[in-house]
Order: C-alpha cells, then sequence, then structure tokens
C-alpha cells in the first residue's frame, strides 16, 4: 500500500499564492499518474490537475494558467504551485496516486483563501 502525505496548505489572501507537496512511500511514484484533486464546502471532490509518468499535465478550466503541477522523482514528490489564489479555491486538497493496480489517496491538506 503506497501512503501519501500533503503538506502546504494554509489561509492566505486572495491573490496570493501558496505551493502544496505530496511525498509517496515505496518505489513506484515514478511509473504512476499523480493528481490533485480538491473538495469545495458543501461540494463534490473534483479534479485540478494531473501529470503522467512522462509529464503531460492535465488541468481543470477554472485553474489552467495559475496553477503548476510538476513531479519530482528523485523525491517521490509532486507538487502544485497555486497563484492568483481566489476565494473559491477553497477547498481541501487531496494528492492521488494510480498506477496498474493501485489507486490511493492522501489524507487531504486545508487551503483558505480569504477575501
Amino acid at each position: 500500500q503506497v501512503q501519501l502525505v500533503e503538506s502546504g496548505g494554509g489561509l492566505v489572501q486572495a491573490g496570493g499564492s501558496l505551493r502544496l507537496s505530496c511525498a509517496a512511500s515505496g518505489n513506484i511514484f515514478r511509473l504512476s499518474t499523480m493528481g490533485w484533486y480538491r473538495q469545495p464546502p458543501g461540494k463534490q471532490r473534483e479534479l485540478v490537475a494531473t501529470i503522467t509518468y512522462s509529464g503531460n499535465t492535465v488541468y481543470a478550466n477554472d485553474v489552467e494558467g495559475r496553477f503548476t503541477i510538476s513531479r519530482e522523482d528523485a523525491k517521490n514528490t509532486v507538487y502544485l504551485q497555486m497563484n492568483s489564489l481566489k476565494p473559491e479555491d477553497t477547498a481541501v486538497y487531496y494528492c492521488r496516486l494510480r498506477t496498474p493496480g493501485i489507486d490511493s489517496w492522501g489524507q487531504g491538506t486545508q487551503v483558505t483563501v480569504s477575501s
């Protein structure tokens, strides 16, 4: 079982930036698709961004141009750089690892953007 540990969440003013990190255990990270998802208060979990093992990225429409997902295989870590944050970005952010036979989630980290 892969363990994922997110960090970097917190409280920030609108227009500010945060960088989330997600560290994975084990040795399958470099073969996996990594993703960031979020769950706003009272809403369902939604995709934010994904990055494949080869570096291909996908972004949700409302974060495109503001958020950047990246990975550092040597550290088994995926990042989410969030710029120009808006109050509607407030959510619990989750990291996800997928590879054949494995689908693991982190425990989540809270991001709160004040207006």
